[in-house]
Parts: C-alpha cells; sequence; structure tokens
C-alpha cells in the first residue's frame, strides 16, 4: 500500500524526523518500507517560468524559440510541443536539473545552431501522467520563479508498505499512524468530526434491514441531501493520486479518501435509485446474473451476500457496487454504506467472482466492526463541505449481531520469560494504550486490556507479547556474544537444534522433513492423537504422535523410486494428548522435540577392495554412540538392552540416564513395515531432545597412555532367560579387584540344547594396574573366585565345565 508522508502528518507531528529513520522503524517493527519516493528529491531544481516570447526556429519547422522569465533572469529556450504560446506560466527545468522520466541531466545545448537554457516541460517528462501531447501549461496566478514542489503540492514522501495478511488495520493511514505514534510515542489525532444536522430525520427517507446477521453483523449508513456532483478540489484529488488512485467525482473521491484514511471501505449509493428507500442485506440462495459498477455482467453464486433495494440486487457486499445505483453526474441525494462483514463470506465471494477490489481486499482481512458509524459520520462531513449537501438527523445503526472485544491478561514476568530481556511495566503500559488497546485493569504484577476492534489478530497474550516486542525494537534486544548451552559447551552464536543437525549431517545422515501434519491412520499407529478443528484434508487432519511413521513413509517413497540405500534423520515435534476428552487448556496435551535416525538397505556396495554389507542393529548402534560421543553425553548416558518386541521395534536398544530412558530404537517390526509396504530391513533411532539438552555432560579426564600390559580373560555361563547382562556385569565389577578394568559381553546365545528358558552369555574381562606389571597368577587367583561366585549367586553353569 502506498502512505503519503504529508498525510499521515495530519494524525501524528512527524516532521522532525528523517525520512529514513521512518521507513527504517517501519520496517523493523513489521510494516516493511519497500520504497520510499521523496518528491522533494525528484522535482529538486524545477520551477515555474513564465514564457515572455515566441519565435518560430529558422532552421527547424517544428522549433520555437522562447523565451523564458525565471523569476530571476529571463533565458532563451527551444521547445518543440505544438502548445507553447507566449503569456503561459509552464514548469521549467533549469540547466542541471535531472529529468525524472529517462533520468538525464540538462545542460547547455544548440539546438539546430540556436542555444537552449534549459527544457520546457511535458507532464510525462515530469512522470505526473503519460501525456506527451504538449507542455504542461499552469494556471496563470502562479508566480515565476517558485519550485514546482510548492507550486504543485509535489513536496511529498510516498513509501511503498508491505502489508502483511495479519494487520489489516496497517491498510490504511490511520492504522501506520499508530504504529508510529507507538514507536515515537507521540500523541495520535483523529481528525475532528462537526456536523451541522438538517431536521429532517433519517429514517424517513431510509431503512435498513438485515437478513443475514451471520455475514453482515452490522450495518451503518447516513443520508447526505441536494449535494453537487463535480470535480474534486485539488487536495483530495492529489491525495488519491499519490496512493494510486484515480480521481473521479468528489462523492466517489470523498468514500475513497476515507477508506484510505480509516480502512474502513463506503460506498456511495444514488437514494433516488433505490426502490423503496430501503436496504435489504442478504445472501442470494440460487446462481444469479449481475451487472457490477464496471459494467460487466458477472454470475453470482449460491449464497454471495448481497446489498438489495425492495426489488432489486444493487451491490455485491463488500466487493462492488452495481451499475443501477451508481453516482451520476445527476445525483443529488446520496445514501452512505459504512458496514462490517464476515472476512470469509466477503473472500469466498470475491474468489468466486473472479473480482478483487480495494474494499474486498480490507473486508476479507477484517476492518474496524466498532468503526462503521464514524467512517460514516467522517464521509458525510466532507460531502457537506465539498459538495454542499446537507446530512440528515442521526445515523441508521443496525448490528444485531454484536461483537465483543477480545479481554487479555498480559503478565509481565511472562514478557520477560519470552522475550529474554526486561521490559519495564510502565512502557509496556505505553506501548499498549498508544497502540489503542484499553486498559482495563493494572496491577503490580499484570496488565489486563481490550484488544482493539481494528486489530482482529490479536487473541492471546504471546499477540500482545508480540506488539511489545516489535514496538520496543528488535534493535534492543541485548547481544550475547557467547551462548552457554546445556550440553555442558560453549557455542558461538549456534542453536541447539543447529548442533544436532550439524552433527548428523556429519555422521552421514541426510536430512528429511515431513509435515507434523498427518492422516487418522498414521496418527493412531502410536500415542493419544490430537484431531484439528480445521484441516485442510484428511490426510492432514491430526498432529503427529511420533516421528516414525512420516520417516517411514518417506523410506517407502525412497524405495519406490529406486532409492534403496537409505540414511536419514529428521529434527521436529510430536503432539500427544495427555488423556481422553476435549483439549481445553496447553495441560491437556504435551508437545516434545525429537530427533530421529533411520536406516535401511546397504551401508557399503561392493567393491574390488571390500564386500557388500547391509546396515544392521550393530551400524544402528555404532551410529547412535557415534553421536552421543560428539555432543559429548558418551560417558553420562547408560545402554540397555531388551529383546522382547515392543509396539515398533523387535529387539531395541534405549539410551538411559539417571535411570530415565531418553532414546530407544533397534530393528524395527515386519507388521510395521507391511503398513508401509516396505520389505527390506529398516533400523531406527529416536532421542528425546527436550530430555536430551537438559543433561550436563560428566567431566572428561585426560589418561596417559597404559605403560604396563594387559592381562585378557573371558568366560561363558548358562544363566536362566530373565538374568540381564546388566545385573551380571554390575555383580562381576563388583565382585572384582581394583586390577578388574573393564568387564564387556562379547556373545549373547540361545539354543534349545541349552534347556527351556535359558541362554549364553560370555564375558571378556582385562585387567591392568597403572603402576607395574601383573602377574598371571594373581590374576587367575581373581578370574576363578569370579566364575564360583558367579555361579553360586546366578545359579548359572559354566559352559565347558
Amino acid at each position: 500500500m502506498k502512505v503519503s508522508l504529508n498525510w499521515l502528518n495530519d494524525y501524528i507531528d512527524l516532521k522532525d524526523i528523517p525520512v529514513n529513520d521512518i521507513a527504517h522503524k517501519l520496517t523493523m517493527t513489521g510494516l516493511e518500507v519497500e520504497e520510499v519516493i521523496n518528491e522533494n528529491e525528484i522535482y529538486k531544481g524545477f520551477i515555474v517560468a513564465h514564457v515572455t516570447e515566441k519565435v518560430k526556429h529558422p532552421n527547424a519547422d517544428k522549433l520555437s524559440i522562447c523565451k523564458v522569465d525565471t523569476g530571476s533572469e529571463e533565458l532563451q529556450v527551444i521547445c518543440g510541443a505544438p502548445n507553447v504560446e507566449a503569456g503561459q506560466k509552464v514548469v521549467f527545468a533549469p540547466i542541471g536539473t535531472l529529468i525524472p522520466n529517462g533520468g538525464f541531466l540538462i545542460k547547455k545545448a544548440k539546438i539546430r545552431g540556436v542555444e537552449s537554457n534549459g527544457m520546457i516541460c511535458a507532464e510525462d517528462e515530469i512522470n505526473l501522467s503519460d501525456d506527451h501531447s504538449g507542455i504542461m501549461v499552469l494556471p496563470a496566478e502562479m508566480k515565476a520563479g517558485i519550485p514546482i514542489t510548492e507550486a504543485l503540492g509535489l513536496n511529498d514522501v510516498i513509501m511503498e508498505v508491505a502489508i502483511t495478511p495479519n494487520r489489516p488495520d496497517a491498510l490504511s493511514h490511520f492504522g501506520v499512524a499508530r504504529d508510529l505514534a507507538a514507536i515515537y510515542n507521540r500523541e495520535f489525532r483523529y481528525p475532528q468530526i462537526s456536523i451541522n444536522e438538517a431536521s429532517e430525520e433519517t429514517k424517513d427517507f431510509a431503512s435498513v434491514e438485515i437478513m443475514d446477521a451471520v455475514n453482515c453483523p452490522r450495518y451503518s449508513a447516513r443520508i447526505v441531501k441536494d449535494v453537487e456532483i463535480k470535480e474534486s478540489p485539488e487536495w483530495l484529488k492529489n491525495r488519491l493520486k499519490k496512493v494510486g488512485l484515480r480521481p473521479i467525482n468528489n462523492i466517489v473521491d470523498i468514500t475513497n479518501y476515507v477508506m484510505f484514511e480509516t480502512g474502513q471501505p463506503l460506498h456511495a449509493f444514488d437514494l433516488e435509485e433505490l426502490n423503496g428507500s430501503k436496504i435489504i442485506v442478504k445472501s442470494t440462495e440460487a446462481e444469479e446474473k449481475f451487472i457490477t459498477l464496471d459494467s460487466k455482467e458477472r454470475v453470482l453464486p449460491a449464497g454471495t451476500l448481497m446489498i438489495c433495494d425492495a426489488k432489486r440486487k444493487v451491490a455485491a457486499a463488500g466487493v462492488m457496487g452495481g451499475e443501477n445505483s451508481e453516482i451520476s453526474a445527476k445525483t443529488k441525494h446520496i445514501l452512505i454504506e459504512s458496514a462490517y462483514f464476515n472476512p470469509s463470506s466477503i473472500r469466498r465471494a470475491s474468489k468466486k467472482l473472479g473480482l478483487s477490489t480495494d474494499a474486498s481486499y480490507r473486508f476479507e482481512r477484517g476492518i474496524n466492526f466498532d468503526g462503521t458509524v464514524y467512517s460514516a459520520n467522517r464521509a458525510a462531513q466532507l460531502m457537506a463541505e465539498l459538495g454542499g449537501g446537507k446530512i440528515l438527523k442521526d445515523v441508521i445503526d443496525e448490528y444485531p449481531a454484536v461483537i465483543k472485544e477480545k479481554e487479555i491478561t498480559l503478565r509481565f514476568a511472562r514478557v520477560k520469560r519470552i522475550l529474554g530481556y526486561d521490559v519495564p511495566a510502565r512502557k509496556i503500559k505505553d506501548i499498549v494504550e498508544k497502540l489503542g488497546f484499553k486498559v482495563l485493569a493494572k496491577s503490580d504484577d499484570d496488565i489486563k486490556v481490550a484488544a482493539p476492534a481494528f486489530r482482529p489478530d490479536v487473541e492471546r497474550e504471546i499477540d500482545v507479547i508480540e506488539e511489545v516486542a516489535r514496538i520496543n525494537g528488535y534493535d534492543n534486544i541485548p547481544t550475547i556474544s557467547r551462548i552457554s548451552i546445556s550440553l555442558g559447551k560453549r557455542f558461538d552464536e549456534s542453536s541447539f537444534t543447529e548442533i544436532i543437525k550439524n552433527v548428523s549431517n556429519g555422521l552421514g545422515f541426510f536430512e528429511m522433513i515431513n509435515n507434523p501434519l498427518v492422516s487418522s491412520e498414521r496418527a493412531s499407529i502410536i500415542g493419544n492423537k490430537i484431531a484439528l478443528m480445521n484441516p485442510q484434508s484428511q490426510d492432514m487432519g491430526y498432529l503427529r504422535t511420533s516421528m516414525l511413521p512420516g520417516a517411514l513413509d518417506t523410506v517407502a517413497r525412497n524405495i519406490k523410486y529406486g532409492e534403496k540405500n537409505i540414511a536419514l534423520f529428521e529434527v521436529g515435534h510430536v503432539f500427544n494428548k495427555i488423556a481422553e476428552g476435549e483439549i481445553k487448556s496447553f495441560d491437556d496435551f504435551k508437545e516434545e522435540s525429537h530427533l530421529i535416525f533411520i536406516l535401511s538397505g546397504r551401508q557399503s556396495e561392493k567393491e574390488w577392495y571390500t564386500e557388500e554389507k547391509n546396515y544392521d542393529f550393530y551400524t544402528l548402534k555404532g551410529y547412535i554412540n557415534s553421536f552421543c560421543r560428539k555432543i559429548s553425553l558418551d560417558n553420562v548416558l547408560n545402554d540397555a538392552y531388551y529383546f522382547n518386541a515392543n509396539t515398533f521395534f523387535d529387539y531395541y536398544l534405549t539410551k538411559e540416564y539417571e535411570g530415565k530412558a531418553i532414546g530407544e530404537g533397534g530393528k524395527i517390526r515386519k507388521d510395521v513395515l507391511k503398513k508401509f509396504d516396505i520389505t527390506q530391513d529398516v533400523y531406527s533411532f529416536i532421542f528425546n531432545l527436550d530430555e536430551l539438552k537438559n543433561i550436563q555432560p560428566g567431566k572428561k579426564k585426560y589418561t596417559e597412555p597404559l605403560k604396563y600390559p594387559k592381562i585378557l580373560r573371558d568366560f561363558a555361563f548358562i544363566f536362566d532367560k530373565e538374568v540381564t547382562c546388566d545385573e551380571v556385569k554390575d555383580f562381576i565389577k563388583k565382585s572384582g579387584s581394583k586390577l578388574l578394568k573393564s568387564v564387556k559381553l562379547f556373545d549373547l546365545f540361545e539354543n534349545a540344547a541349552m534347556g527351556e528358558n535359558k541362554k549364553s552369555m560370555a564375558f571378556a574381562m582385562e585387567y591392568y594396574s597403572e603402576e607395574r606389571t601383573l602377574t598371571d597368577e594373581e590374576v587367575e587367583k581373581e578370574f576363578l573366585q569370579l566364575i564360583s561366585l558367579v555361579t553360586k549367586n546366578f545359579n548359572a553353569t559354566l559352559r565347558g565345565s
């Protein structure tokens, strides 16, 4: 949207603030200024000049030699325009002036042998229009020598502002000025409305009936009688041109002016063309044809909200008026429409009609439902002033479906927690008040506000916090040169998630990004699914409860397209209900950040130097151990192995911290893979990153290389099936002396020949001392003692005995 700085100055004093600062501050607070057009710079040097003499050029039939009075001197100029005449006031570019259209500099020149000291300009040459039929002739009363920036009001700054869909209030000069008032802590001034009402009452000349209150909650109207339809004054035409509108006549121009001022689209009806002097708002029941203001016949789908009189339809509500009630040169009496329409209704109608207007663009984003009467009064005031009309007594204001302002409590502690820095309570109050929020109550801990009717995007506390952040200034966020992460290391300007992704990439995994919205079938595989209130499709009707279904879909898709060797990872969020029933608050569900690794196919292909090797459980375990080592958690996490199938895995490994699992993974069950049409083995591991990032790594110590040799021993026992590896390892470590440094499981075996519910586990042990060389005799003595203790404690049988 184009915004005029001169126009903004009607509502807030910005004259002492540099244009570049205004543009920068607007951009930094969310209203991106894409272009700044400073007319004072563009038209620098151009002046009004008086043509005192014109004679024919001796060497060119189509050229004239003119003398122009610049107010300080008389200059000779060659001009080729057919309409130049002595006595005219013209736009003159002296030597050294830069012409906007073409960007060339005026220099002293000789044209067909005659000297020329400047240029008399046409409208297109200074970008005022496309007209190049002749020079621009100015009013005779203008004084020679004055800058055209002053003479023609070309002293404005036009800013092209990109408005995001959530900021419909900024589609007006009120909205932009209100933001600037908050940014610079200055007063915002509404135009004063002073209306002299006639004795005749509006109700005697018109009435309004709303038959579809869902799509038209409010309809306000005013009547202005005995107006004169004529050309708008220069100031009004000038302002409309600055924002890209073409002036039409005073009445239509006023409705456009008020729309760009307040953000409220208006429509002016010829009252005498309204049958029964009545407005009826209703939706079409069947498909109908209708001729709009642009003289095109359009097909109105069933359900299109329409403005009707007692006999016919006169406007497509919020989109465009009808040809049958438009303002003409004969119009005398005006009915001003100022309504609030349901945004979704206007959006639907605009899309189906293939018609987007300045009005529909605003209505479909949500306008100020509390400003309809103000805007109707503002337009009526201007019509009386510029059209000589009289304003009838009272306003029609039908409001069958009252819309309530949203009341929001903003906690000061929450502001600090979200933003990461402290904003004084007094400043928070000043910011929200400048933005139009109504303060309902205030305490030491919080402030209760009513969101303004022109801000449909503000619904929750977090929305108000965002307003505080953007107005207080993102530039004011404290700079932290080094960030400490709970991994126990310090990293320069890297987030935890970025570190995780970099480590995963470094291990050879490629990142995948899956949609967190899934079908009911995928969400039901594991967890307690959460349905969306307004899903885009059946395939995206639920939040994912686990990252594994999405990852398996990716694996299946890759295999389908011939990419069978897969090593992927993803970082994302999963969502689960805490209990059955309707979700009423954030306490009814949990959201967690997870990291998933997934492997399938071959780890390496057959080459001359190696055999092919498939990914397996041990490959997965190796990657997971490497990952933990990279983030310095290998010395604080413990492994636990499970060989009984769970929801996803045939057998699996968990990474545990202080007895709590923070990740699990293994070989995925065949019946799970079948649901995804996957026939090759798949291995996966999932970390809970919310748990992982809070773990403090153990201190790492340097150990010098061992000076003395190790002595290795191993044994294998047959145990009852319920005995775990960890139980045996812990027992051996506690029973051994300080010379026993390591105990590892190196073989696990089950066979019917060993007996029912029996299994074999083999352990390797390392003995050494940092101070001396051990003898075989002392190690053998301890080793035989361990065999006896394990046999007795677990009722185990030594294999081979």
